[in-house]
């Protein structure tokens, strides 16, 4: 008996509970997000996350950017430079509706709004100019006078004076007609200058219109000036210093600043 209780284990000092040997505790896990407190505090900050982006979105989209026009510009040549699609012309002109009555009259020193591009470009106006001041046409000559005999007249009257049987010279032809000034010779451009100078000024070469363009090919002052023009010749140019400012014109600023509103 004293070798068996030498060989016995020692007994535990605290043992387990019956019911705590059953079940036994689970490892901790990690924690996660699983109480209504915590999920409602992950959908706030998600919620104030994406307002704050619509926000910034909006604000971006508010923003107009303003252009000043400058010499030689056209609403075309702008929209090339702004949108890279220069056949976005009109999102200008109906944005800047109220300072630009003709989308082809257009000065140097406005400033226009550059709104966004829009998915869908507006169609363009149906009209894009001052119709050119009609051409005077010349004054008919005045018929010639004819001498009427009367059925009877006394003897002493039946013959004129040899004096007064021909009328003067200087008053027998009639008034010269003024000089036209219509041109249709060659032009800058070829065909491109020929549409240009057929619809801007119909081949009048002096024609100034309302607005102030002038000429063969309706320059403003300020773009005839840009171009190599002279102030004092603006208004009184020659065809050949008209073709020479038309030819810098295409040389620097390219055919936008005719195409977009004369369909050439």
């Amino acid at each position: 008996m004293a070798a068996a209780a030498c060989l016995a284990p020692p007994a535990l000092a605290d043992p387990l509970p019956a019911h705590a040997a059953a079940h036994p505790v689970a490892a901790a896990q990690p924690a996660t997000v699983t109480d209504a407190a915590s999920y409602a505090g992950v959908q706030a900050a998600r919620l104030f996350a994406a307002t704050r982006q619509a926000t910034a979105h909006q604000a971006g989209a508010a923003r107009v950017v303003k252009y000043t026009i400058r010499p030689g510009d056209s609403l075309s040549a702008i929209a090339g430079r702004v949108y890279h699609d220069s056949a976005a012309w009109p999102v200008l002109y109906w944005a800047n509706h109220s300072q630009i009555r003709w989308a082809n009259v257009i000065n140097a020193g406005q400033v226009l709004q550059v709104p966004a591009k829009p998915a869908k470009i507006p169609s363009a106006p149906g009209q894009l100019g001052p119709a050119p001041a009609p051409i005077a046409a010349p004054a008919p000559a005045p018929a010639e006078a004819t001498a009427v005999t009367p059925a009877y007249a006394p003897a002493t009257t039946a013959a004129a004076p040899a004096t007064t049987a021909a009328a003067p010279a200087t008053t027998a032809a009639a008034p010269a007609a003024a000089p036209t000034v219509t041109y249709s010779g060659g032009t800058p451009g070829g065909s491109f200058g020929q549409c240009v100078m057929a619809r801007e000024s119909g081949g009048n070469a002096q024609v100034m219109n309302s607005s102030g363009h002038y000429g063969l090919y309706q320059f403003s002052a300020s773009t005839w000036v840009a171009y190599g023009g002279s102030a004092a010749s603006f208004g009184n140019a020659s065809v050949a210093q008209q073709n020479q400012v038309f030819a810098n014109a295409l040389a620097q600023g390219g055919q936008s600043n005719w195409s977009a509103y004369d369909g050439c």
